[in-house]
């Protein structure tokens, strides 16, 4: 796990100058804090930040070719590079470390940019091709996934690329100004997704995409790898759940620095453990526990550590809000609006102490359907289809009027469910993963950004993605679309940055392509049966995990968000509202909201919380204004 960043010319006369690229590099440093690689050749340069992994000794990047004129900068892991590493000893290639990344710059001689489609894992990656000094070329490339990440900046000196957009800031490559659309984007959403970052000019490689560049021509990007769009796949039997859980948690465990395990009350990261558990009495796993009862879930950790006999960290945490405004701003240079980036980047730090590379359980529930908005969407698309198109509207027209009961317990706001009623497939869904309508989100943008902002809307991209699989079935293209915004951009950015801010390597055999590609267009009731998620996995799991963990209630990584804005950030949001600029906000508007909230008669907890992320992103990274 590491940093990248780098600069390619297209002036071939000219260099990258080294000192700009230390300074991305420097920028990094969280990311790969154990040694420096840099190099400058003609018009492409590149710097890398390691965290050593694999090859302690050897695999110092970049890494060459036999002849030196190829090289390849990788931030992730290649889980099968020793075979590969076969392979291309067979075909006559001289590999000369143990490095997983080296195989990468091989196959690039072989394939060029469809390498990519031999690597299973987690990878970023930029490789540098001096080959034919008359054309240098660069490649940058994404996983499948997205679960690793990748900027770039291009204009008329040529291509600028890094791990995360400080790299690119500290470089001078791009100016500091939020692009316009992002700012609606993140206020509906609560993070900034698709191919255009926060940052104005700035744009982010997509997964399963790569770019090839050289001097003097636009970058080309295309995609590589897709979810399943032609159809759904029949039932999976249990012990094919339970071999392929196994495989990829197995393979994820390829590491030469100490290695554990998160360690929940949930499904997926006790599957995780229970699978590494089988046979090997030194796996480490670490958990934490949250003062607020209705957010912990150590109780059942600890019972499940006792029971596998592992190596077990515990420790109970106050999930300080203050972390919010004082450290995490610098690692999210996006911003992102997710409350549970607080107890991520604390279960990070306690993690750290004990191992440098955790397993996790992330992507469970986006391949098996395990979040309670799924089941949702099945649940209303039921009654959608049993009442008919002429029912639907007018239980819609109901539920637009229906008092807004956002203090009431969940049984009584019906208003949401109705309103979904009366809606497409596509905007309900959305209704239910957004945390802000579009017109509430104008509504506190200063007036000429509202003006400005007035053709464009969030649900457009989204719409995009849930509708492209051929599949006709709600609950998967909602999944489709997940995987195409809200898991890579929102579930594996949030990990990412919290991880790498305390330098600890997390990985997610869950969400092993080969994996996501076998299970995730199961059919629907092999996802959502009786009221619950995950039937699929649940049951293939039963007799390896105990009903406990199996059919108790799902929590989540959550936050006490009400709690927090009415207490102890209640003057930091209040200080944040009147600071935004107002060239951005309407003020007026934002303190009428916060007076709701604070009196108990509106919930604007997740708008709140939004507008005082976004200000301390502002102030940390010194964003300069607003553009188009």
């Amino acid at each position: 796990m590491c940093g990248l960043a780098g600069m390619a010319l297209n002036d071939l006369r000219a260099e990258p100058e080294r000192e700009r690229l230390l300074a991305m590099g420097a920028a990094l440093v969280h990311r790969g804090p154990d040694d420096e690689g840099l190099v400058v050749r003609g018009p492409l340069g590149g710097v890398f930040r390691r965290l050593s992994i694999i090859d302690l000794a050897g695999g110092a990047q970049p890494l060459f070719n036999e002849t030196g004129d190829v090289a390849v900068l990788g931030n992730g892991e290649i889980y099968n590079h020793r075979e590969l590493r076969e392979g291309l000893r067979e075909r006559g290639h001289d590999l000369r470390s143990g490095s997983d990344m080296e195989v990468v710059v091989h196959l690039y001689e072989e394939r060029g940019a469809d390498l990519v489609r031999e690597l299973v894992g987690m990878f970023a990656l930029c490789v540098l091709d001096w080959r034919d000094p008359r054309q240098p070329r660069v490649l940058l490339a994404r996983d499948r996934i997205g679960i690793k990440p990748l900027f770039f900046v291009q204009d008329e000196r040529g291509l600028a690329w890094g791990s995360e957009p400080k790299a690119l800031l500290a470089g001078g490559c791009v100016g500091r100004e939020l692009r316009a659309t992002s700012l609606l984007d993140y206020l509906v959403q609560g993070y900034c997704a698709g191919s255009e970052s926060a940052w104005r000019g700035m744009e982010r490689l997509e997964a399963a995409h790569v770019l090839e560049w050289s001097p003097g021509e636009r970058a080309r990007q295309r995609p590589y790898w897709d979810l399943p769009r032609d159809a759904l796949r029949e039932p999976a039997a249990p012990e094919e759940i339970r071999e392929w859980v196994d495989r990829v948690v197995a393979e994820h465990r390829l590491a030469d620095v100490p290695l554990g395990a998160f360690l929940s009350g949930g499904i997926d990261s006790t599957a995780v453990v229970t699978s590494m558990a089988a046979g090997d009495e030194s796996v480490v796993a670490c958990s934490v526990g949250f003062r607020e009862r209705s957010h912990d879930e150590l109780g059942v950790a600890v019972e499940t550590a006792r029971r596998l006999g592992v190596i077990h960290h515990t420790d109970v945490l106050e999930a300080d809000p203050a972390a919010a405004v004082e450290a995490l701003p610098w690692f999210y240079d996006e911003p992102l609006a997710d409350p549970s980036t607080v107890p991520t980047w604390l279960v990070s730090r306690m993690a750290r102490e004990h191992v440098t590379v955790a397993l996790s359980g992330d992507g469970g529930d986006e391949v098996f359907a395990g979040y309670r908005r799924y089941v949702f969407d099945v649940a209303e698309q039921r009654v959608r289809r049993a009442v008919g198109p002429r029912a639907a509207r007018m239980l819609g027209a109901v539920g637009r009027h229906y008092p807004r009961l956002a203090w009431a317990p969940r049984f009584l706001r019906a208003g949401s469910v109705l309103a979904n009623l009366g809606e497409g497939s596509a905007r309900a869904y959305w209704n239910s993963v957004t945390q802000l309508g579009r017109a509430e989100a104008l509504e506190v943008l200063a007036a000429p950004l509202r003006a400005e902002l007035a053709g464009h809307d969030p649900f457009d991209a989204f719409e995009d993605h849930y509708r492209r699989p051929a599949i006709d079935d709600p609950l998967y293209r909602a999944q489709y679309a997940d995987f195409h915004g809200f898991l890579p951009e929102q579930i594996l950015t949030k990990t990412d940055r919290a991880s790498m801010a305390v330098s600890l390597e997390v990985r997610v055999p869950l969400l092993d392509h080969r994996f996501v590609e076998r299970f995730v267009h199961l059919p629907r009731r092999e996802k959502v049966r009786g009221g619950r998620g995950k039937h699929a996995l649940r049951e293939a799991l039963r007799g390896r995990l105990p009903a406990r963990v199996l059919d108790g209630p799902k929590r989540g990584f959550d936050t006490p968000l009400g709690r927090w804005i009415r207490g102890g950030l209640a003057e930091a949001v209040a200080d944040a509202l009147e600071t935004l600029p107002e060239t951005w906000v309407d003020r007026e508007t934002l303190r009428r909201r916060y007076a709701e909230h604070q009196a108990g008669r509106r919930d604007h907890a997740h708008l709140l919380w939004s507008l005082l992320v976004l200000e301390h992103w502002r102030r940390r990274h010194d964003v300069r204004g607003v553009a188009a």
